[in-house]
């Protein structure tokens, strides 16, 4: 058989995934949002994955999820400006450690007038560019 005969490429360069993806979403006040990440350059990125067990490897038990199919999610992610898709990443950096605000009389009183000072010179500044 010659290529004339099929013209479709049998081993597309971009493999899709066969079926709807499992896609981690997090609550918002209008329902959920799909969430979005970024690669280790910095780029932002969706994520979906083809099973639910690779999901929650990754992600953990407790990662909400949906299921998109890839055009989907790729139209859902194209008007927030991420382009890139990313299908069952194996790698992920570990949740940061919820560390408790303290109270407002543990602050150390140097760091607060340091505060106060930024602040104060910064209103200053936007007062003289306004005044002129």
């Amino acid at each position: 058989m010659s290529t004339a005969e099929h013209p479709e490429d049998p081993e597309p360069s971009e493999p899709v995934p066969a079926g709807p993806l499992y896609v981690p979403v997090r609550p918002g006040p209008a329902g959920c949002s799909a969430r979005f990440f970024r690669t280790p350059p910095g780029e932002r990125t969706a994520v979906g994955f083809t099973s639910e067990a690779r999901l929650t490897a990754t992600l953990g038990t407790h990662q909400s999820w949906i299921r998109l199919s890839e055009p989907a999610l790729r139209a859902l992610a194209e008007p927030l400006g991420v382009g890139r898709l990313t299908v069952d990443p194996q790698f992920s950096a570990p949740a940061a450690a919820a560390k408790p605000l303290p109270a407002w009389r543990d602050w150390d009183p140097q760091h607060i007038g340091v505060l106060r000072v930024t602040g104060a010179a910064a209103v200053v500044s936007c007062l003289n560019l306004l005044i002129g």
